[in-house]
């Protein structure tokens, strides 16, 4: 029966000790000086599946008077015995603003609504000693100090708002342009004509220097020695001379009154028509006669220099097909355009909050 008896009480000895409640606090020093941080931590342990109501304590709640709660940390809860307890523990930073020995009461906690206290706590806190007999020595409180400016700390947030700023300008403009239906980019090339007797004496000279006819072929130099004289006319004159035919440029010559040098023009014309259409093949000679006629013709109706005016340059504008690739090309660059600025912002607001924090 003894025996039973002390097994009795053993059990009922380890199954109290096993739904006991723990709860300390203790101190990471006992003492500190004024204005400096100490902490304080308070442990519990309970079994799992219990409820637990830690103090109400936050930040800046005062402990006793002259002891102010810095900071409360995130509890920390850990499982031992299988997962069969908690350990829970939370840490209080504290200060105080006055020399003294301080009590701090029992932290209470609930444990399934029942109140468990801790011991109460004793705190020294320490001030430096002034040596009153050398006030000399002693020096006032310094002022604020105001942190001098840096270029260097705020130049890649200036230069990197400068270039946002300009790719902002840049991507309306490119999106306005699009939207318009005009050329983003007008890169237009600009020709610049020469005076029609300037082009006509060019090539009549590039006939002479490669001389076609001499393969027998008269049909192909009489082409292109009137298609170079036709193109002077137009140009010389201001009418279609390349749509109308020899007799009706003639015709066109007279009732302008400019009669000059229309005899050579004749002939060459003729002489060009016969070959082109009567398969006339010319004498010997006749072709380099043509030639020189040709060259006499335009140096000798050519306008005087001080009277020619230049004309107009001729405006090569831009393909439908270059226009959709460079509406392409515009809507790629407004996506990485975007992009970029996007990072760029981040990267500002990070730099100017890492700066003033």
């Amino acid at each position: 029966m003894k025996r039973l008896f002390t097994l009795y009480i053993f059990i009922l000895s380890a199954c109290a000790s096993f739904a006991q409640v723990n709860v300390s606090a203790r101190l990471d020093s006992v003492e500190f000086f004024v204005g400096q941080q100490d902490g304080i931590e308070l442990q519990v342990v309970m079994d799992s599946g219990r409820h637990l109501q830690l103090p109400r304590i936050k930040k800046g709640d005062m402990l006793i008077p002259n002891v102010e709660v810095v900071d409360v940390l995130k509890a920390d809860t850990q499982r031992i015995n299988d997962g069969k307890r908690l350990e829970i523990k939370q840490k209080y930073i504290i200060t105080a603003w006055d020399s003294s020995l301080y009590r701090i009461p029992p932290f209470k906690v609930l444990v399934d609504k029942t109140p468990y206290e801790t011991k109460s706590l004793a705190i020294k806190v320490l001030t430096l000693d002034i040596d009153t007999t050398q006030t000399d020595k002693i020096c006032p409180p310094r002022p604020v100090q105001t942190v001098p400016f840096c270029w260097d700390d705020w130049k890649g947030i200036v230069y990197s708002w400068l270039i946002a700023l300009v790719m902002v300008a840049v991507t309306v403009y490119i999106w306005h342009r699009t939207r318009n239906g005009k050329p983003v980019f007008s890169f237009i090339r600009i020709k610049r004509k020469l005076p029609p007797h300037q082009v006509a004496l060019t090539e009549i000279e590039n006939i002479k220097a490669e001389k076609p006819w001499t393969d027998n072929d008269s049909k192909e130099y009489y082409t292109r020695l009137t298609d170079v004289l036709r193109e002077y006319i137009q140009d010389r004159y201001g009418f279609s001379a390349m749509e109308l035919t020899s007799n009706e440029i003639i015709q066109n010559l007279i009732e302008r009154g400019d009669e000059q040098s229309l005899n050579e023009l004749r002939s060459i014309f003729a002489t060009a028509d016969l070959v082109k259409f009567a398969r006339f093949q010319p004498y010997m000679g006749e072709n380099d006669n043509n030639l020189m006629a040709a060259l006499r013709y335009v140096n000798d109706t050519k306008p005087e220099e001080e009277a020619y005016k230049e004309a107009e340059p001729e405006v090569i504008k831009q393909t439908d097909h270059a226009r959709l690739r460079q509406v392409i090309i515009a809507q790629t660059m407004i996506t990485i355009t975007v992009i970029i600025c996007i990072c760029l912002l981040g990267w500002i607001i990070y730099r100017l909050y890492d700066l003033l924090s």
